[in-house]
């Protein structure tokens, strides 16, 4: 029996020494635990997220050495907050949030894990960080934020159009904002902005209708409203023979005519560089927030086919990507 009792004893005590050790080796910078939070399942994020764990990797932090526990909010605020919140009490290392309304509650409730977020568009303008050169908290990453008016000027080569409708949801802070750079960047010119709110998935329909008949182009920005009907939006835009354009990549792959984009892949990429100098023992406030400076010009076969456009030999020279 006291051999018994001596052996549990020993036992227990070994035990101790396993998590005592583990306990060294997490602090000394070896087995890291990193979060992923993604918005929704839209390809953005999910090319994203495979360029952040490619650099992970590349750098060291892959899997067995750091676990990685993602989560998706399938486009639901509420369940983003759920996320959140059960995040915040998981003792991670560090935290990537993928998607405007993902980083704003992440950034708002989580101040004591580094955060690095990737395909947000203007992370000042959304209060998630004070400052592009230095966040002033626990946060940087990387945006989807690019000149408006490169991207007016590359459309304007297409179609020269003459009225564009800017399809947007109040109350989403990437698509407020992007309706604002929009209206910003056409500060002269012929080119007239007609912002088009949406609030409801059943009222884009009716609204389209006479969108399309009083205007010749159609910007879609990130709103997740407008993501969720653009099928239905490209479909009968190209039956009115009226353009389409966006930057997010994943909409031009959804049918869109035409994409001037960031590569979200790319992206991530850069966002895990940011997470390797964290992990490494930077400050997030330290690391600038950057964009992406070399953009494509992204020119979908299909739309343009059905809606009968010609492509004129200057702005075909810009096309970086077709999608068949």
């Amino acid at each position: 029996m006291k051999q018994m009792l001596i052996g549990k004893a020993l036992a227990v005590m070994l035990f101790a020494l396993v998590l005592a050790a583990h306990g060294l080796s997490a602090a000394a910078g070896g087995e890291k635990k990193i979060g992923v939070l993604i918005f929704s399942e839209e390809s953005r994020y999910e090319e994203a997220k495979k360029g952040i764990l490619d650099e992970l990797k590349a750098a060291g932090y892959g899997a067995p050495a750091t676990t990685f526990i993602v989560e998706h909010a399938g486009a639901n605020k509420a369940k983003a907050a759920e996320l959140v919140r059960t995040f915040a009490s998981a003792n991670m290392d560090l935290i990537f949030s993928l998607g405007t309304s993902m980083t704003i509650p992440v950034a708002r409730e989580i101040k004591d894990v580094p955060i690095v977020f990737s395909v947000v568009y203007d992370p000042v303008d959304s209060g998630i960080a004070r400052d592009w050169k230095s966040s002033g908290n626990n946060t940087t990453g990387t945006s989807t934020r690019l000149p408006m008016a490169k991207v007016l000027n590359i459309l304007h080569e297409f179609s020269a159009p003459k009225r564009l409708a800017v399809l947007y949801t109040p109350g989403e802070k990437n698509s407020e904002t992007q309706l604002k750079d929009i209206k910003a960047a056409q500060t002269g010119g012929t080119l007239r902005i007609i912002p088009v709110p949406v609030t409801k998935k059943e009222e884009i329909a009716p609204i389209l209708t006479e969108v399309l008949r009083t205007s010749d182009a159609l910007y879609l920005t990130g709103s997740n409203l407008v993501d969720s009907q653009v099928a239905m939006i490209v479909d009968n835009a190209g039956r009115a023979n009226v353009v389409t354009i966006t930057h997010l990549e994943d909409l031009v792959e959804k049918g869109v005519l035409i994409g001037v984009c960031a590569d979200s892949y790319n992206l991530g990429r850069l966002a895990g560089e940011k997470a390797v100098s964290i992990l490494r023992g930077a400050k997030p406030s330290s690391i600038p927030i950057e964009t992406q400076k070399d953009l494509e010009v992204i020119l979908n076969m299909q739309s343009l086919k059905a809606g009968r456009f010609t492509v004129p030999p200057k702005f075909r020279a810009m096309v970086t990507r077709i999608i068949e």
